[in-house]
């Protein structure tokens, strides 16, 4: 649905269904049931398939929409139209305080709470009767002038579904589909490449329930009369199987998931008594070995095509100045008794490559997750570019000049390398995002892996395909965490090369590496922790023959040469 002339196309489609196409009054009811349970579907994509958030209060704010065109028009006196956008924006202000409150707790907390919010609105539609009708319901619910007719009713609600797929779809390829699709790939990955993950879950959320009331609403002007018994957790784990089934992932996915259930049991009237266990045996089937859903396995059978520019050369716009670009002070942090960062002191200089080593356990990790913003500090002070950040959000410290790769590498699995890039100079800012993303991915050697799924990728391009995302953030410090773990000769010698080169742009690098044959190659200065402790600090020369260093990793006296 991304080309223009075809969504103009399906938009006139729906109402020429709707005007024209002898329909009985049963197969109109299905289709409109199946056109208002489809937008809301379509907010599930939202939520679960591009963000990875669990959400099981749908029928909720479905129901809200609901209500409030009922209650709007039959009580307010509101036109149609401004009972429907009360009810809509209703539901989103509830998926904003509901999620808001949530949305930090992640996982089966999250579903759990939303499972609660779901029980709790069915209580209240059914008890408080002098708002509600109570378990009567509402009778008697206008449509719009116009369109009082139900063929014509059913026309507007397809136009609604198509233009909603529509633009679902749409956000999908743009840099909040993106950044969602990060989140939920890697929510650590996307908040150290300048995501602000709490910001796009929330919207995420919103948006999902935005789309769960307008479909709720139109529901309400389909079939004239609610009652709570309609808004169920049931109805909102039928919501949830709809999604699934067609393919959380993508728009054309919940539309197909939401007919198909709706019209599937239809279809099987036929076998009488037989018919429903047949339609669960077939909705079994399809989960199991069409795991991604129908339209999931559907695209799982042809490539991608990634749209790149043609890369150019890489232009690092941020200017390190001279001195020290990070200074730390006494840096701390401690789990309980656990000192695993004890005051430690580190001066990187602009444009040099600084290297942090120590044996395992010292503390060189939670340094850096410390100096990222993965880690609040128990103590100390950061400065960056002669501001103080310690404590400071990894999207924060990223906007500033922050990049970070990590020992095990954190892609998003199922996005393209170029994707991948992608939300990391969009995170960036400015323009010219998709071109500084080619001009990196080009820098590390794999513009020709650009349309590859990160997952499929070998270890060594996974490794620099994390490199280019945190280069085409346009960073003044990069943090490298053990880059080279896990590569092969060949491969090592092309990161020291890298590495060089980086230091030709003016990227100043802070490393954390076991390799000494790689540290003695490229580092101008080298920091040593022992304990959560500084125990040395100079050139490569000094620093790997100093004899507490000597100690620290080979156990024995001081005076034994390092090696």
């Amino acid at each position: 649905m991304k080309n223009p002339a075809l969504a103009l196309l399906g938009a006139a489609a729906c109402v020429v269904l709707g005007l024209v196409a002898p329909l009985d009054d049963y197969l109109i009811k299905l289709l409109m049931q199946a056109a208002t349970y489809a937008i809301a579907v379509l907010g599930l994509t939202i939520v679960l398939g591009y963000t990875g958030q669990i959400s099981l209060a749908q029928a909720a704010f479905f129901g809200i929409g609901a209500y409030g065109v009922a209650l709007g028009s039959t009580g307010l006196g509101l036109s149609f139209f401004a009972a429907l956008a009360l009810g809509t924006l209703l539901a989103g202000l509830f998926g904003v305080l509901l999620g808001g409150s949530t949305l930090k707790l992640g996982g089966h907390y999250l579903a759990m709470v939303t499972i609660s919010f779901q029980e709790i609105l069915t209580l209240v539609l059914t008890n408080w009767v002098g708002l509600t009708h109570g378990p009567d319901g509402v009778a008697n619910i206008p449509r719009p002038t116009g369109l009082v007719a139900a063929p014509r009713y059913l026309a507007l609600c397809l136009l609604v579904l198509f233009a909603t797929a529509w633009a679902v779809g749409a956000l999908k390829r743009r840099p909040l589909g993106l950044a969602m699709q990060a989140v939920r790939d890697n929510e650590l990955a996307a908040s150290v490449v300048g995501v602000n993950t709490y910001r796009v879950k929330i919207i995420a959320f919103a948006l999902s329930a935005l789309l769960g009331g307008l479909g709720g609403g139109l529901f309400a002007g389909a079939f004239r009369y609610i009652s709570p018994d309609q808004f169920s957790f049931d109805d909102s784990v039928v919501l949830l199987t709809m999604a699934l089934l067609g393919g959380v992932e993508a728009a054309t996915g919940s539309v197909i998931g939401t007919a198909l259930l709706v019209l599937l049991p239809e279809w099987l009237r036929f076998l009488r008594q037989f018919y429903l266990a047949v339609y669960g045996l077939a909705v079994i089937l399809i989960m199991v070995f069409m795991p991604a859903g129908i339209w999931g396995f559907l695209a799982g059978l042809r490539p991608r095509r990634v749209a790149m520019p043609q890369p150019g050369g890489l232009v690092l716009g941020r200017a390190a100045g001279e001195g020290a670009l990070l200074e730390v002070v006494g840096l701390a942090k401690h789990f309980g008794g656990l000192r695993a960062v004890d005051g430690v002191d580190l001066r990187v200089l602009a444009g040099e490559v600084h290297a942090l080593i120590g044996p395992n356990g010292s503390g060189k990790t939670t340094t850096l997750n410390v100096l990222s913003g993965l880690y609040r500090p128990t103590g100390g002070s950061v400065r960056l570019a002669g501001r103080e950040v310690a404590g400071h959000a990894p999207h924060l410290l990223a906007a500033a000049g922050l990049g970070r790769t990590f020992q095990n590498i954190r892609l998003f699995h199922s996005l393209t390398a170029f994707e991948n890039v992608l939300i990391g100079a969009q995170a960036a800012g400015g323009a010219q995002a998709a071109e500084r993303a080619a001009a990196a991915l080009d820098f590390v050697g794999l513009a020709d892996r650009a349309g590859a799924i990160a997952a499929s990728l070998p270890y060594g391009h996974q490794r620099m395909v994390e490199i280019a995302r945190a280069l085409a953030g346009n960073p003044a410090l990069l943090l490298l965490d053990e880059p080279a773990a896990g590569l092969n000769l060949t491969e090592k010698q092309a990161l020291g090369q890298l590495l060089d080169r980086l230091r030709g742009l003016g990227v100043t690098l802070l490393l954390i590496e076991h390799d000494m044959d790689l540290v003695e190659q490229v580092a101008d200065r080298i920091t040593v922790l022992n304990f959560g402790k500084r125990i040395a600090d100079g050139t490569p020369a000094e620093v790997l023959r100093h004899p507490e260093v000597v100690a620290a990793y080979l156990g024995e006296e001081a005076g034994h040469e390092f090696a």
